[in-house]
């Protein structure tokens, strides 16, 4: 609406009408001078009669017909509002095709005051299904636009726990999508426990229970992954989980968040920006959990195959340590001294033979120095039969008149000394 009414005041001719005790605005009007119902009514009256028409979308609920009129609620697609309405049965024949609860609509309505019960009621002029063509032309230019802001973007999905403490279920208040998450789940690891919250999955109440619910489990610290199951439906039931609020609700979960919406063909927006997106309910409850029998069977294999690998190892020690006990050096270990032995005792003989021959050499050097030197020695000459005359002072007489009688002299002969005087010259 782009026209905005003036404040309620009276209508022209109207003070002719009423006493001239009464506030002529509402403004005026106190507890001891009210305005009468018969008179604020019509004012209501003239008041919305000058809103515009307004082309309004919504849900038909409770339709009726009566001559030539059509009644029915209005409902909101997303929240729990509605309105009463009224259509020319004409526009409904000329949609070619019956209203029933749930139909989406727009109409051209202009709203309307019905003064003597207080009612507000939107007198339709037109009436417009809304098709599938449209609903998916909006549904792809929010996808656009999300996917634009990176709220589908893989690197902001996170992996699910690989075995999580308590899984958070947000399902229907009756189905199956309960049981088949559920039971699923236990099947495969018995010690799954669940927090659930069911809520409203079809019509104005899905979106905002959803969202809470959502929301609720996102805060609770021992929640490790969240669900969102629905079982199948048509395209327009399953229209709350492409909700723009639902979606980006969300998105801004911190926990993992697992779309387990319809069947494998349906493709709510939900599944794009949650972090897994179950084909079923029941591959949902496959999928948040492991199997416990296949896990236990894996770790009897890894038991088995270490248990294998460690006997294996083993017995290659024990045959490289048997090899190395068989070998000569450490069967018998003397041999490794036996060899050194021979080669000592041999190092040994050589050096006696050859300090042998180092001493024979140097006792015939010897012998040949000290013939050499006894030639040489005066001893030689004494042997002879030649003798060294000394004088008392100790000096050799060379000459018979170095001495005089009764010098005393030293004679050396080749064995011994001889004391003498001299007697005479």
């Amino acid at each position: 609406m782009t026209e905005t009414p003036a404040p309620l005041s009276s209508p022209p001719g109207d003070n002719e009408r009423a006493p001239l005790t009464l506030p002529a605005t509402a403004a005026d009007t106190s507890a001891e001078r009210p305005w009468p119902v018969r008179h604020l009514s019509p004012k209501i009256a003239d008041y919305i009669a000058r809103l515009p028409a307004v082309w309004v979308e919504g849900q038909v609920l409770n339709v009726k017909r009566w001559r030539d009129l059509v009644f029915l609620t209005l409902r909101d697609t997303d929240e729990h509002m509605s309105l009463s309405a009224t259509l020319p049965a004409k526009a409904v024949d000329a949609l070619g095709t019956d209203l029933t609860d749930g139909t989406r609509v727009v109409i051209h309505a202009k709203p309307q005051w019905w003064a003597k019960q207080g009612t507000l009621q939107m007198a339709g002029r037109d009436v417009r299904q809304v098709g599938l063509g449209d609903l998916l032309a909006r549904l792809e230019a929010l996808k656009d636009a999300l996917a634009r802001e990176g709220l589908f973007d893989t690197d902001r999905k996170v992996p699910l726990p690989f075995i999580p403490r308590t899984v958070g279920l947000v399902c229907a208040t009756q189905g199956d999508a309960e049981h088949d998450v559920v039971e699923n789940a236990t099947r495969r690891w018995p010690g799954v426990r669940f927090e659930i919250r069911r809520v409203t999955v079809q019509g104005a109440r899905a979106v905002p229970e959803t969202t809470a619910a959502i929301r609720e489990l996102d805060g609770l610290d021992r929640v490790d992954v969240i669900v969102v199951a629905r079982g199948g439906g048509s395209f327009e039931d399953l229209l709350p989980f492409s909700d723009e609020a639902l979606v980006r609700a969300a998105a801004a979960c911190a926990t993992p968040l697992v779309s387990a919406i319809g069947h494998e063909k349906d493709s709510p927006l939900l599944d794009l920006v949650a972090d897994y997106r179950a084909s079923t309910p029941t591959d949902a409850g496959k999928r948040i959990v492991p199997d416990a029998a296949a896990e236990a069977a894996g770790i009897a294999r890894a038991r088995q195959s270490m248990a294998g690998a460690l006997a294996a190892g083993i017995s290659r020690e024990r045959q490289a340590l048997a090899a190395l006990r068989s070998r000569p050096a450490l069967d018998r270990p003397g041999t490794m001294l036996e060899a050194r032995a021979v080669e000592a005792a041999r190092l040994r003989a050589d050096a006696g033979h050859a300090l042998v021959r180092s001493l024979s050499s140097t006792e015939a050097e010897l012998r040949e120095l000290a013939a050499g030197v006894r030639a040489l020695s005066p001893l030689s000459t004494l042997e002879r039969g030649f003798a060294v005359v000394r004088d008392a002072a100790g000096g050799i007489v060379r000459d018979a008149a170095q001495v005089g009688p009764g010098d005393a002299l030293r004679i050396r002969v080749a064995r011994g000394e001889i004391a003498a005087d001299v007697s005479g010259t």
